[in-house]
C-alpha cells in the first residue's frame, strides 16, 4: 500500500494532525516509535493552556496559541477530554514589575486575547486565590487560559482518528527514509511503508529524522523539566500561579491539575542525552523553593511523586512548521512550550501545506468528530453504578484504591481503538498508580489484567515498553536453577 500521508511521531501533534486528516479521503497511517502514543515530551506537559500573551510578536507561537486557545472550547465538546477554563495570574511581587504587566496586557488585548486585564486590588487578588503570598503586589489575569490533561486528550485523538480509519503502528521507530520518484519509503526496524508525503513531528528526534533526507536546517535541544506532585485535596488553587518569567521560560508555576492534585515547576536545564529523564536534589529543590515564592505554605511532605519531562527546544526558538526542498516533506518540529495550547491550530496549518503540495482534500461523507465519553465509575449515581456492576460484575472489583478504578475501566482501556499495551499505558487512561501509593497496590493486579487480555505471558508485560520488564520469570524456577548450580559446583 502507498500512503497518501505518513506521520512521524504520536505525541499530541501528530495525534492532532491525524485526527484532522482523519475527515479526508485520504490513506493515512502514524508511526510511533515507542510502545504507546503519548509517551515522550506530551505525557509530562504541564498541561497549561496559555492565553497566548507570553511568547514574543516575531514567533509564529504567538498567534497559533491565541488561536489554538479559542479551538479547545469545541475540540472538548467533541472529544471528551478533561478541560477546564480556569485562568491564570502572573504574580508581581514588586513594585517595578507592573509596568511588564501593562505591557503584557496592552500588546495580549491588541492581539485579540479577550478578557485580559491587571489588577491591583490586593484584597481582590486574595479573594480570587486565597493562598497565594501576601507579597502580591500585582497580578496580569488571564481568564481564557486553563488545564487540560495532555495524554488523555492524546488519547482521545487518536481514538477518534483511529475511528475515521487512519492506521497506527505503534513501536516503529523510523530508521531510514528514501525519496524516489515522488515516493517516500521509509523504513523501521519492524517493517517498511511507502507514501507520498511525509509529515515530521517526531518530538526530541525530528532534526534527526529531518537529516535522513539530508535537511539539516535546525537543531533540537532537549530541555529538562522537574516537577513535584502533591496529594489530591491537600490545599486547593483556584487559579494557574505564574511568576514574572524571563528570557528562558515561563518560569516555576505552582498550578492544579484536573483531578484534584497541585503541582509545582517545572525548572529548565539544557542537556544532550535525549532519554535523561531523572530528578535531582538540586533540581527538586529549585522548583519547590521557586514555588514557595508564590505559595509560602506549600506542604512539601505531602509530595506523592517527582518526575521530570522533556522539551524540544529548536535553535529558532519558534515553532518550525513549513515545506521543505524535499516534496511532499513537511517539518512540524520544536513544538515547545505553548505547544499543547496551539495543537488544533498547528494541524489546520498543516493542512494549509498539503493543500499547497496539490493533495486533494475532499472531506469524508462519513466522517465522526466525536469521541464517546470513556465511562468512568466516579461518573455513575448509585443507581446506574448498581446496574453496571449487574451487567458485568468487573465494574464492583476495585483495582486501584487510591483512585477508585475498577476492573472494568482497565478492561476498556485495554481494548480502545489505539488501547493500552504497557502499565504505564493503562496508568495514562485511566489513572491506577497515580494514586497516594503510587501504584503499590494495584500494579500486580494491572499486570495480571494486562496479560490476561492481551494474552501475554506476565514476563512479556513492561512498564513502558522495550526493556522495561517488570517479572522476569518464577521465583521458585530462580531457585531451583540456583540449587542446580550450585550442586554441580
Amino acid at each position: 500500500m502507498i500512503y497518501d500521508v505518513i506521520i512521524i511521531g504520536g505525541g499530541v501533534t501528530g495525534c492532532n494532525i491525524a485526527r484532522t486528516l482523519s475527515k479526508y479521503n485520504l490513506k493515512v497511517c502514524l508511526l510511533e516509535k515507542e510502545a504507546e502514543i503519548a509517551a515522550g515530551t506530551t505525557k509530562a506537559n504541564s498541561g497549561v493552556i496559555h492565553a497566548g500573551y507570553a511568547s514574543s510578536r516575531e514567533y509564529i507561537k504567538r498567534y497559533l496559541c491565541i488561536k489554538g486557545n479559542k479551538l479547545y472550547t469545541q475540540a472538548a465538546e467533541e472529544l471528551n477530554f478533561p478541560f477546564k477554563r480556569i485562568g491564570s495570574f502572573v504574580v508581581a511581587l514588586e513594585d517595578n514589575q507592573i509596568k511588564q504587566l501593562e505591557e503584557e496586557r496592552k500588546k495580549g488585548i491588541e492581539d485579540g486575547i479577550p478578557g485580559l486585564e491587571v489588577i491591583l486590588d490586593k484584597k481582590k487578588i486574595k479573594q480570587m486565590e486565597p493562598n497565594l503570598t501576601d507579597e502580591v503586589v500585582g497580578v496580569l489575569h488571564a481568564p481564557t487560559a486553563g488545564l487540560a490533561s495532555p495524554y488523555e486528550l492524546t488519547f482521545a485523538l487518536a481514538e477518534n482518528a483511529a475511528m475515521n480509519g487512519i492506521k497506527f503502528f505503534r513501536n516503529h521507530e523510523v530508521v531510514k527514509i528514501k525519496h524516489q520518484d515522488y515516493i517516500f519509503t521509509i523504513r523501521t526496524y519492524e517493517g517498511e511503508f511507502q507514501g507520498r508525503n511525509i509529515i515530521n513531528a517526531a518530538g526530541l528526534h525530528a532534526a534527526r529524522v529531518s537529516r535522513m533526507l539530508g535537511l539539516d536546517y535546525f537543531s533540537i535541544m532537549p530541555r529538562k523539566g522537574e516537577y513535584i506532585l502533591f496529594d489530591r485535596n491537600v490545599f486547593q488553587l483556584n487559579k494557574i500561579l505564574f511568576p514574572i518569567p524571563t528570557k528562558v521560560s515561563k518560569g516555576i508555576l505552582v498550578c492544579p491539575t484536573l483531578h484534584g492534585n497541585t503541582f509545582v515547576g517545572p525548572n529548565a536545564q539544557n542537556i544532550t542525552d535525549r532519554e535523561d529523564i531523572s530528578t535531582t536534589t538540586a533540581g527538586l529543590k529549585e522548583i519547590l523553593d521557586g514555588g514557595m515564592k508564590l505559595i509560602p505554605n506549600i506542604p512539601a511532605r505531602s509530595s506523592i511523586r517527582n518526575f521530570a519531562g522533556l522539551r524540544a527546544v529548536p535553535d529558532t526558538y519558534d515553532f518550525i512548521i513549513d515545506n521543505t526542498d524535499v516534496y511532499g516533506f513537511i517539518n512540524v518540529a520544536g513544538i515547545l512550550s505553548p505547544g499543547l495550547t496551539a495543537t488544533f491550530a498547528i494541524a489546520e496549518k498543516v493542512v494549509e501545506f498539503l493543500e499547497l503540495l496539490g493533495v486533494e482534500l475532499n472531506v469524508k461523507e462519513d466522517y465522526n468528530p466525536i469521541r464517546p465519553k470513556p465511562e468512568r465509575f466516579k461518573d455513575f449515581t448509585k443507581k446506574e453504578l448498581d446496574k453496571k456492576i449487574q451487567e458485568d460484575p468487573a465494574w464492583g472489583r476495585i483495582i486501584c484504591r487510591c483512585e477508585t478504578i475498577p476492573e472494568k475501566e482497565i478492561i476498556n482501556a485495554i481494548h480502545a481503538p489505539v488501547g493500552a499495551n504497557t502499565v504505564d499505558g493503562v496508568k495514562f487512561r485511566c489513572r491506577p498508580g497515580m494514586g497516594r501509593c503510587q501504584g503499590g497496590f494495584c500494579r500486580p493486579r494491572v499486570i495480571e489484567i494486562l496479560s490476561r487480555e492481551l494474552n501475554k505471558p506476565y514476563v512479556e508485560i513492561t512498564k513502558r515498553g522495550e526493556d522495561t520488564n517488570i517479572l522476569v520469570g518464577k521465583t521458585k524456577d530462580f531457585m531451583l536453577k540456583s540449587e542446580r548450580g550450585g550442586a554441580s559446583e
